[in-house]
């Protein structure tokens, strides 16, 4: 018996000492028509790292790729897009974005500046029925843990326009939140990328990051 006690609290040991697997990965977009779908290199990591840190939660470290029109794509409870420049989405990607987006994924766009003319459009081919709509200071995105009462931090000057924060809502539901005048990616990178970007700018977005996140894994 004192034997078997001890093989049983050697065993308890090990298991409680074992990492806990990730619950799920998040994903970057990997679309099409020549934009830089791969900017911002540190800000997934960044804000992954920030939110098993302060929401516990239990996201695999390493972002995954995947493409609109790929089956993967419904893996994902969170897919993350920027870029700069041209998008372009295929009538089959556009349609497996849709089966993706109402079958409960949630897709952030994140205008890194000069992909608002390119992305409305293609949205259109996701939503033909359905506009992008700004969403209120008082919307449940903008106060989950951190409350952004005033809405999107302002990271990067760009135009010097006030940042923007639209949504697409498929019955009822937010299925897509795009930040545009804003570049919360930009700030979720490693502090010293951009030499300008104080310390508190990066907080800020890395908070307004774990908004979007929490908000997307928690509605209904």
């Amino acid at each position: 018996m004192k034997n078997l006690l001890l093989v049983l609290a050697l065993l308890f040991s090990l298991s409680a000492a074992a990492p806990v697997a990730p619950s799920f990965r998040i994903a970057r977009l990997e679309y099409g028509g020549g934009g830089d779908w791969y900017g911002n290199k540190t800000s997934l990591p960044n804000l992954i790292r920030y939110c098993n840190q302060t929401l516990k939660t239990n996201i695999a470290p390493d972002e995954a790729t995947v493409e609109p029109g790929s089956p993967e794509l419904l893996q994902y409870p969170f897919v993350h897009m920027t870029g700069h420049g041209n998008v372009v989405f295929t009538d089959a990607e556009a349609k497996n974005l849709r089966r993706y987006l109402t079958g409960g994924g949630f897709l952030h766009i994140d205008d890194n500046y000069g992909l608002d003319k390119f992305i409305r459009p293609e949205m259109k081919k996701v939503f033909p029925e359905l506009d992008f709509v700004e969403l209120p200071f008082s919307h449940p995105i903008y106060h989950q843990k951190f409350s952004f009462p005033k809405g999107l931090p302002k990271v990067h000057e760009h135009d010097g326009k006030r940042p923007q924060g639209f949504g697409i809502v498929y019955k009822g539901r937010l299925v897509c939140f795009y930040s545009y005048e804003c570049d919360l990616g930009n700030g979720w990178e490693d502090v010293g990328t951009y030499p300008g970007d104080s310390p508190d700018k990066h907080d800020q977005a890395l908070r307004m990051g774990a908004n979007l996140l929490a908000y997307a894994l928690t509605q209904e």
